[in-house]
């Protein structure tokens, strides 16, 4: 099968969106927060896993809790974005799985013996999830910040204490300031990166 799709239908989400590193005052609603969670849950995981767990950061108080566990150089942009995103993983997902994949009933026994193996199922698809959901923010016209530059346990103990959650990334949220842009960089070719066997 080969494919022709208008290359306009890549543009928002990926040809001509921008990493953003600066925001507007633009906010952000619950609604829409709501609204791009309904759409990006759609998003396929492995078995329908869906271990993915949310902490949308607004208020100055969970602002300045986030921003003791950051590094240095995301203190600043995460403060004045308008929302910042903990995407988390549950380790315990497979909890759920008797219903959210009922064609195999015994399905989270195999996470349940292997708990190695249910961690790594657990990073894997809140990694998918939250993939989707920056796609989703930018089809919706909002611009994202991912980050990886934070401490793990100070972020989980506060905001998961007591919990089996545990974050995964982060990622800045609301309308990007094309000020604050840096120039794209390059991208690996697909000869790079792959091979057909």
């Amino acid at each position: 099968m080969t494919i022709s799709i208008d290359p306009a239908i890549f543009a928002l989400p990926f040809t001509q969106a921008r990493t953003a590193n600066r925001f507007t005052s633009e906010p952000v609603s619950d609604e829409a927060l709501r609204a791009l969670y309904d759409a990006a849950k759609f998003g396929p995981t492995s078995m329908n896993c869906q271990p993915m767990r949310l902490v949308f950061v607004r208020s100055q108080m969970a602002k300045d809790k986030l921003c003791a566990a950051l590094a240095p150089g995301n203190v600043e942009k995460t403060q004045a974005a308008p929302v910042t995103v903990i995407v988390a993983a549950d380790k315990q997902f497979h909890t759920q799985m008797a219903t959210q994949f009922p064609a195999v009933p015994n399905a989270a026994g195999m996470f349940t013996s292997n708990p190695a193996l249910a961690a790594e199922t657990a990073l894997r698809n809140s990694s998918l999830q939250g993939a989707y959901l920056m796609m989703a923010a930018r089809l919706a016209g909002f611009d994202v910040g991912p980050m990886s530059g934070f401490d793990r346990a100070r972020i989980d103990e506060a905001f998961f204490a007591g919990t089996q959650y545990s974050a995964n990334f982060l990622f800045n949220l609301g309308v990007g300031d094309p000020a604050g842009f840096r120039p794209r960089g390059p991208r690996l070719s697909f000869d790079e990166i792959a091979r057909i066997e």
